[in-house]
């Protein structure tokens, strides 16, 4: 897609639409679905990912993509690149024998886990999500990188709410986002 960095971030901020008191009252939710249903704005965001990677990162096996919205711009950005995507799901939605790291949320406990065999020990890796809040879930799959002793290069977001402070719990891991609110 033609057209400077800045052109294609204000084209992604215009398909990011707000939702007060969504999915309680006091939350402004960022949605994303504006976003992926206008080819040139899911385009602006693959580039933009696409260069800060290639800027910025010359050596990467996988794109390690978060359940579930991770898996929308993982795949895309992976294959850009010519190397793997691997996911970090949701416990008990894979099969196979996996690893598992369990986490704080919010409201309560979760657990995120990914196949055994997805990622080897050594391997680089760039963790890749819709949305940065509080952290949680990027640092349970930081922690799932440790296990697997891969190397975590950074995390990408679309989205960081920089008042919810995500980025400190998932130091010493650099952040990249496209936009903050």
């Amino acid at each position: 897609m033609a057209g400077s960095p800045e052109s294609k971030l204000q084209l992604v901020q215009r398909h990011i639409r707000a939702f007060p008191d969504f999915p309680k009252k006091g939350i402004l939710f960022r949605d994303i679905c504006p976003l992926l249903k206008d080819p040139a704005a899911l385009t602006a965001v693959i580039d933009l990912f696409e260069e800060q990677v290639r800027k910025n990162y010359q050596q990467v096996d996988l794109i390690v993509g978060l359940d579930a919205r991770g898996f929308l711009f993982g795949p895309l950005l992976a294959q850009r690149l010519g190397i793997g995507f691997v996911l970090v799901r949701k416990k008990g939605k894979l099969p196979g024998t996996t690893v598992s790291v369990a986490y704080e949320l919010e409201y309560g406990k979760a657990e995120a886990e990914i196949q055994e065999d997805a990622v080897s020990p050594g391997q680089k890796v760039l963790l890749i999500d819709d949305l940065l809040a509080t952290g949680g879930t990027l640092f349970a799959a930081c922690e799932l990188m440790k296990k697997r002793k891969a190397e975590v290069l950074g995390c990408m977001v679309v989205i960081e709410l920089k008042e919810l402070n995500g980025v400190e719990k998932i130091k010493p891991h650099s952040l990249f986002s496209l936009l903050q609110y």
